[in-house]
């Protein structure tokens, strides 16, 4: 299960060509923190991308983790991508 999630992990900026410049990329990180979406509809979202039973509990289990979180979290783990996607190593692409 871990190796799967660093594989999503690794292989959704490579789709993307990293960056905040990636709109899909965006999408992925909006779904994860916001707690209006259901676990239901977040696997939908990434049925394109995964295979197998293994797969849609892993993403099951980890849009649960987010959906656990107090709003300040989710917020300040918003706040945190944005720095990413402008910080100086992202910025290039």
């Amino acid at each position: 299960m871990k190796l799967l999630r660093v594989l999503v992990l690794v292989a959704l900026p490579l789709y993307c060509f990293a960056g905040s410049g990636c709109l899909f990329l965006e999408q992925v990180v909006n779904k994860t923190i916001d707690s209006q979406v259901s676990i239901d509809e977040y696997q939908n979202f990434l049925q394109p991308f995964t295979y197998g039973l293994e797969a849609n509990e892993a993403i099951a289990e980890l849009k649960q983790c987010f959906l656990q979180q107090s709003d300040e979290t989710l917020s300040n783990f918003a706040l945190m991508m944005d720095i990413i996607y402008n910080s100086p190593s992202c910025v290039l692409f």
